[in-house]
């Protein structure tokens, strides 16, 4: 999906955090986000989508229980492999 069409939704009925981990998620369903590879940070979700960086932080954590990113302490957060 292009970044054009991603825009959220403040008002529907799923929560904005879960609409960022679901563009993410089928970023790396897609192949467009490989093992390995960084997701984009708090400030890039930010950049992108305007959102505060605890909504960001909400979207990662939930992609880490999902069991499709790592976190590697002051390196980052990235795509779990298969």
């Amino acid at each position: 999906m292009s970044k054009s069409a991603r825009s959220l939704r403040h008002d529907g009925p799923v929560a904005v955090y879960v609409q960022i981990a679901d563009y993410i998620e089928a970023d790396i369903k897609a192949g467009t986000l490989q093992p390995h590879d960084r997701i984009p940070t708090e400030g890039d979700m930010h950049a992108e989508w305007g959102v505060a960086r605890t909504t960001a932080r909400r979207a990662v954590a939930l992609l880490r229980e999902r069991g499709l990113v790592y976190t590697v302490e002051k390196r980052g957060t990235f795509v779990s492999p298969p």
